[in-house]
Order: C-alpha cells, then structure tokens, then sequence
C-alpha cells in the first residue's frame, strides 16, 4: 500500500501513473515487470519510464544542476511541466505531439493533391477544420501549435491550386481572403476544469437553466 498520493488515468491499452514518492515509484515498477514476466511478456522500454515530473520537479532538478524536468507523451499530446505567467501557478501545458502533426500534414497533403479534382479541395480543407481530430487539440496552451498546423494547410492548399490551375498570380493575402476562412481560426474548445466550473456558476449558482 502506498503511503503518498497515487493518480492513475487510463484510456484502452495506455496509462500513466503519478506516485508522490519516488521509491514507492521504483517498487511499483519494479513489481509490475516481474508480474508481466510471470505471463512471458515485457514492458516497452520507450513507453515505460519513470520521470519526475509534478509541482516540484523543476526546484529540485534546479538544485540537482540537472536540466528541465521531462516530458512524456500520452493521448496525442506532449506533456510538460509549466507556470501560470500570471499567478506562478503549477500547470501541465499539453502540445500536440510533433511527429504526429508532421505525419498528418504529410496525409493533408496527399488528399490535397488527390482531391483538387473535386471541388477544388474546398470539402476536404473544411473537413479538417470541423473534425474531432482538429477540435480534440483545441486546448489551453496549445494554440500556437494549432495555428502552425492551421497555417500549413492552408499554404498547401493554396501551392496546389496555383500549381493546378491559371491561378499563378493568385498571391497568398488573396487566397486567405477568399478561401481561408473554410479553415476556422484557432479557438480553444476545451478550457481548464476550473474555468468551465466559472462559466457555469456565479456565488454558488448555477447558470445552466
């Protein structure tokens, strides 16, 4: 039984584990590579680490002379250890992971140079922009790589239109004037929880009727 705090968030076959105290980290680990040998299996040496990370691990790597805490990956997102700029404030800032948007630009475009027969590509670009892929990623502190991924697309959409079509004199502002706006703006979707709590109740009450 652990004797500081334990989270556990799991989704299918991917989980991460937060233990408060490193040894009892070490134990579970340990533990759980013995149980998955008993069945003559073993932990993915990649997708299994153990990292500090939390409130404290900056200070206490900072006293080390060590470097910035890691990062870790889990459900399309790159974790990493922040602050709030304004109240200094512990915060897990989540970017999309940079592999994953690069093979998905790589897809993007594929589908572009496929779709420019049909309809000029305009359903697939307002696709991307209304899936869930697209509006999962949507989340604080993550705009910036949103509006790279945004603004990539739209670069590609516009070199294959000149490419295929008598549009060579058709520059970038007046393709983003006409056709940009099937790619929506940046908009972040997916708040912080206490921040949802704040939309919905004002002094106790709930604005939700």
């Amino acid at each position: 039984m652990a004797h500081g705090d334990v989270i556990v968030v799991r989704y299918a076959d991917d989980a991460v584990l937060g233990v408060q105290y490193r040894e009892e980290a070490e134990k579970f680990l340990a533990d759980l590579q013995e149980r998955v040998r008993k069945f003559g299996l073993e932990l993915h040496p990649e997708k299994t680490r153990l990292i500090e990370f939390g409130r404290y691990a900056a200070e206490r790597r900072a006293k080390r002379g060590e470097g910035k805490p890691e990062t870790f990956n889990f459900l399309g997102f790159t974790h990493i250890c922040g602050k709030n700029h304004t109240t200094g404030y512990f915060l897990v800032l989540r970017k999309t992971i940079g592999k994953r948007m690069a093979a998905k630009l790589k897809e993007i475009r594929q589908k572009l140079r496929q779709g420019l027969h049909e309809n000029q590509g305009h359903d697939g670009v307002a696709e991307i922009g209304g899936s869930r892929d697209f509006q999962y990623h949507a989340v604080p502190r993550n705009e910036e790589r949103m509006k790279a991924f945004r603004y990539e697309v739209l670069r590609m959409w516009w070199w294959q239109l000149r490419r295929r079509s008598q549009r060579t004199r058709w520059t970038w502002n007046k393709f983003r004037e006409t056709l940009g706006n099937l790619l929506p703006e940046v908009e972040i979707l997916h708040p912080y929880p206490d921040v949802r709590f704040a939309l919905k109740h004002i002094r106790g009450k709930n604005r939700v009727r």
